[in-house]
């Protein structure tokens, strides 16, 4: 229970509901008790010989006989008001028993209104929650996560924390209520029949405890693998072109089927284990009753220590205990379930972020002089990626990053945002190291466009807010023109408020890059890094974003990461990189005259 206990601070919110629901149970499992005890009056109409009829009010002569007192007093007013009409006296008790039904059904109700509140409560708070802890975990923490993985845990894991929510209140308090009220009512009738049943009682739970053993780690492994076929659903939905294009539609989809064929396995013992509990608890509750037929029959006719009528409605009460019995039952596994579930929600609610802002961390709101890369090192696990780069870029100045795939430009990206945190060394802007500024004020310097341009399923106007949450038509109109983006834009069906599909799939290649493109200018930073923009494009697309690329940069510093050195030759300066180390630097013309590495990029591409 040690990671329910966690998640119970969600439910302290809501706490108003929960002791609601706790006082209406109360009432329900009082009136659930007394509805049973109603009958014994009931059926004294029915079946007690007139001459045994109670015609004078009964005396109270201590709690040793209170059952009996009330069972001749209740059997005295019913008498005294029905005037000895059996017809009226049946009617009266009919009415009573009615009534406690009627109240004992509305606290049920009442409680589970109250109830309602705090499981849906809970669970709208643990998803905000877990969707705020997933945007600011960084990047690294995904690289090793499966996406549906992520998915499954704010959907169905979350899910079967919300019902457990009604199951761990059900197992503290209702159903403990209700048998403890019909316990009570029966030993007021027959303490030693009472006693006798409930000798059996322990041996019952010890055989529904070890049916419920394994239950929370057979259920762990279900939720693992839906995560794991989410995944591969996901994945599908993304790289369905390729799939298709490849005809690999075989390979994926026995890659789903064997994951859903473990989850059918999982699912099938998780289910059969836990549909055993009902009817194991149902069983060993009639052989109790079974017993108690027994011995209490042996009370009434051989004995004559208990008279029918009562006997009848203890066997009402003891069969009364069944239902929160099996419930209970029901509700440990459930409970069982929502902590496996709470289980994997907070592996993802209490992962340290590794980039954090220190205390006291510094507000920057401007960028004055240069950024300086100092010594850093680091390394993806094991693999080095920079090892003592250096370099600095001056404010206004175009800086590209040129080199072969694995040679660490896209990873100079990341470490200016802090997507990653350098290892050794230090990245400074205006001489203060970029640890010491606050994440948010840092990345409110700086531009993205990316290779791939990441778009939303929304508006165009949407998708560019994104960058200036204030940002009017008017202001959307302008990027999208210094972007080149704005003679599409005002082609489409609603203009600015059209929808782009998702990832923007109603667009070609050039259009989203250079939306891309416009959501970084609207943002209107001093510091624009550029991963890739064009490499993905076609020769005309290619020009279009490249003259986007080039209105943008204007009076800006600049950080260009490029395949395509058609794009970079106008940079102040250009640095060659190889196995995470500057090689070669300086302007085009002059690393041509050189000769070198630069020199042999350029001839292996159609440079014009």
């Amino acid at each position: 229970m040690i990671y329910f206990k966690k998640i119970l601070r969600f439910a302290l919110p809501y706490k108003k509901y929960g002791i609601l629901n706790i006082v209406f149970n109360v009432f329900y499992a009082l009136f659930s008790a007394l509805s049973f005890i109603a009958l014994i009056p009931m059926l004294d109409v029915l079946f007690k010989p007139e001459k045994e009829k109670i015609i004078k009010e009964p005396i109270y002569s201590g709690i040793a006989n209170l059952m009996d007192f009330y069972q001749e007093f209740l059997a005295f007013k019913i008498q005294e008001h029905a005037l000895g009409d059996a017809s009226k006296a049946l009617t009266i008790v009919a009415s009573l028993v009615i009534v406690l039904f009627l109240l004992k059904n509305i606290f049920r109700y009442l409680a589970m209104y109250a109830i309602t509140f705090l499981r849906n409560g809970v669970l709208k708070d643990i998803r905000n929650e877990l969707y705020k802890k997933t945007v600011n975990l960084p990047i690294s923490f995904f690289s090793e996560k499966r996406k549906g993985d992520i998915l499954a845990r704010a959907g169905t894991d979350v899910l079967e924390i919300q019902h457990s929510f009604l199951s761990i209140l059900e197992l503290i308090f209702r159903e403990p209520l209700t048998i403890l009220f019909t316990i009570t009512m029966m030993l007021l009738i027959s303490a030693k029949l009472t006693l006798f049943v409930f000798i059996f009682i322990p041996i019952s739970g010890i055989i529904i405890s070890r049916i419920g053993k394994s239950l929370k780690r057979k259920s762990d492994k279900v939720q693992k693998e839906q995560g794991i076929f989410l995944s591969i659903l996901e994945e599908t939905l993304g790289g369905l072109k390729i799939i298709k294009g490849f005809t690999a539609e075989k390979l994926f989809g026995e890659k789903f089927q064997d994951s859903t064929g473990r989850f059918y396995k999982y699912s099938n013992t998780l289910l059969n284990r836990q549909n055993l509990a009902s009817p194991t608890s149902e069983v060993l509750g009639i052989g109790v009753i079974a017993i108690l037929l027994w011995y209490g029959g042996k009370m009434v006719l051989i004995d004559g220590s208990l008279d029918g009528s009562s006997f009848i409605a203890y066997m009402g009460l003891a069969y009364n205990i069944l239902t929160p019995a099996k419930a209970i039952s029901k509700a440990s596994y459930n409970v069982k379930k929502g902590n496996a579930a709470a289980e994997r929600v907070l592996e993802i609610l209490e992962t340290k972020s590794t980039i954090i802002d220190i205390p006291n961390a510094l507000d920057k709101t401007d960028f004055n002089t240069e950024i300086k890369l100092e010594n850093i090192s680091f390394k993806y696990e094991d693999d080095t990626v920079l090892k003592n780069f250096s370099l600095t870029i001056q404010k206004g100045h175009t800086v590209a990053l040129v080199g072969q795939s694995g040679s660490g430009k896209s990873t100079i990206a990341n470490l200016l945002t802090r997507f990653y945190d350098v290892q050794e060394g230090a990245i400074n802007i205006d001489n203060t190291n970029i640890k010491d500024i606050k994440k948010r004020s840092l990345r409110r310097l700086m531009g993205l466009v990316t290779q791939d341009a990441i778009l939303f399923n929304d508006t165009v106007k949407e998708n560019l807010r994104v960058a200036k949450q204030d940002a009017t038509d008017q202001d959307i109109i302008e990027a999208l023109k210094i972007a080149n983006a704005w003679e599409f834009v005002e082609t489409l069906s609603k203009g600015i408020h059209t929808n782009i599909g998702d990832g923007g799939n109603k667009l070609s290649g050039g259009q989203k890059q250079r939306l891309s493109i416009a959501r970084a200018v609207i943002k209107n930073p001093p510091i624009m890094i550029l991963d890739e923009a064009t490499s993905a494009l076609d020769t005309e697309s290619e020009r279009l974003v490249q003259n986007a690329l080039e209105n943008m940069m204007k009076n800006r510093t600049s950080v260009v990461i490029a395949h395509r050195l058609s794009t970079i030759q106008n940079a102040d300066t250009i640095v060659v990189m190889a196995k995470g180390e500057i090689v070669e630097q300086g302007k085009h013309q002059d690393l041509l005259d050189k000769k070198g590495m630069y020199s042999k990029l350029i001839s292996m591409q159609s440079f014009t």
